[in-house]
């Protein structure tokens, strides 16, 4: 009797392991990145491997150059923060420097 009992929680344990992890999202997931591994993988492109820039679509080249464009726009924005912090800095440093000359 205490046999078949363990033998149910059991298998009750390990069926309810299993449909949590069939529902999972792990689960699909795993599935979907060996789809994604099949494509293209990008690099920069140079003179080099002009060819191969040549060989990718109209939609991937347009993609490539957005992204590049918005890594750009990315890097500018910081530069233009950091200037302006350093102004304002030197700003600072030259009022407090008259106050205290006046």
């Amino acid at each position: 009797m205490l046999l078949k009992l363990v033998i149910i929680f059991l298998f009750i344990f390990i069926f309810c392991n299993l449909k949590n992890f069939l529902n999972s999202k792990k689960f699909f997931k795993s599935n979907r990145k060996q789809k994604v591994l099949k494509t293209k993988k990008f690099t920069t492109f140079n003179k080099k491997n002009l060819n191969n820039w040549m060989n990718l679509t109209k939609k991937e080249r347009y993609n490539l150059s957005k992204q590049d464009s918005l890594k750009y726009m990315k890097k500018r924005k910081i530069l233009l923060d950091e200037i302006r912090n350093e102004y304002k800095k030197i700003s600072r440093e030259n009022s407090e420097g008259n106050i205290k000359k006046k």
